[in-house]
């Protein structure tokens, strides 16, 4: 669950005879991916080579678009399915940052994303009775990791990792470009960021631009900020929505407790974190809870720096920034 940042990666960007620079880009993930590497001990075509070994661990892993990924397995009702560590530690996180939500970030909904024509299956009429009826395996409390086996206590739950695998995709990517010697590097994914150390040629940190919602049919930035050793990601319904042939409109933020398709005040979330697996996830977290939810959960979270876009009762569009984040824009 996202929106897109349109970053300047490759603007700007040449070699100078003291520090050569690493740009390379690609396709991963359902999306694009670009990096630009000032200091990194690796050269380009190693390094996408790593980029995509990468990618394709996560896929076979999380993915459930390739039908033979442990996810899918598991979402097919295939018992004893041995999980790697990634998902281990997607499993793990997921869970600590359901509790942290009070349940409102919940991977087990992926049986009403693919109802509502989200997943990789084909979309259903989803009447209020079918998804009532759906509801009854979302949550949770139905999925227990053992060991290296995860189990579920209802066969027919499934759920997805999409709201924190590219993100953690990211931080992996991160941790090899960190071993390779890179300090100054920024790393993007679909709109997901890593940024680390500076922007070597324009001696600051790095620039990034976040879209405008209300300009969802071109792409126009809303803010400006310099990010320098922080993760951030974004997410939004104004561009990810389907239409049925009666009209209806269906956004992909799911409700985990009324199974809805989620319309709601809030338009679009960017949020900061030491890692972009969190700020991932609780970028889509921030969309599924009301904004009043949201604003006390940040009171008590001094690691999640966030930008909300909203409307009001009256309909105007409103802007919260938490300080941290206010601090970082530029004009």
């Amino acid at each position: 669950m996202r929106t897109y940042i349109l970053i300047t990666l490759f603007l700007g960007i040449s070699c100078t005879p003291k520090k050569e620079v690493i740009r390379i880009q690609g396709s991963a993930l359902g999306t694009t991916y670009g990096i630009v590497c000032y200091d990194c001990n690796i050269q380009s075509s190693r390094l996408q080579y790593a980029v995509d070994s990468i990618v394709e661990a996560a896929n076979n892993s999380m993915s459930t678009y390739r039908p033979n990924s442990l996810i899918s397995r598991i979402n097919r009702g295939e018992e004893n399915v041995v999980v790697d560590d990634q998902f281990k530690k997607v499993f793990t996180l997921a869970q600590q940052i359901h509790k942290e939500t009070d349940g409102y970030f919940d991977p087990t909904v992926g049986i009403l994303v693919n109802a509502y024509g989200f997943g990789a299956e084909q979309p259903l009429d989803v009447t209020v009775e079918l998804r009532d009826s759906l509801l009854q395996y979302v949550g949770f409390d139905k999925l227990v990791l053992k060991q290296n086996v995860l189990q579920k206590t209802n066969l027919n739950t499934q759920f997805d990792f999409n709201a924190i695998a590219k993100g953690y995709t990211l931080d992996l990517i991160a941790f090899y470009l960190a071993k390779s010697g890179g300090a100054n590097y920024l790393i993007e994914l679909g709109g997901e960021i890593i940024a680390k150390g500076q922007n070597l040629e324009k001696s600051k940190a790095w620039t990034i631009g976040i879209d405008d919602p209300q300009r969802f049919e071109e792409r126009v930035l809303k803010q400006k900020i310099q990010l320098s050793n922080k993760a951030m990601a974004s997410s939004g319904n104004y561009r990810k929505f389907r239409v049925d042939e009666k009209g209806n409109k269906y956004v992909h933020t799911i409700d985990p407790f009324t199974g809805e398709a989620k319309m709601s005040n809030v338009l679009a979330t960017s949020v900061i974190a030491d890692d972009c697996a969190t700020a991932d996830a609780w970028a889509t977290s921030f969309m599924v809870m009301d904004l009043p939810k949201s604003l006390a959960i940040l009171k008590g979270h001094s690691d999640l720096w966030a930008y909300i876009i909203y409307s009001d009762e009256q309909g105007e569009i409103k802007e919260w920034f938490s300080p941290e984040f206010e601090a970082l824009l530029i004009d």
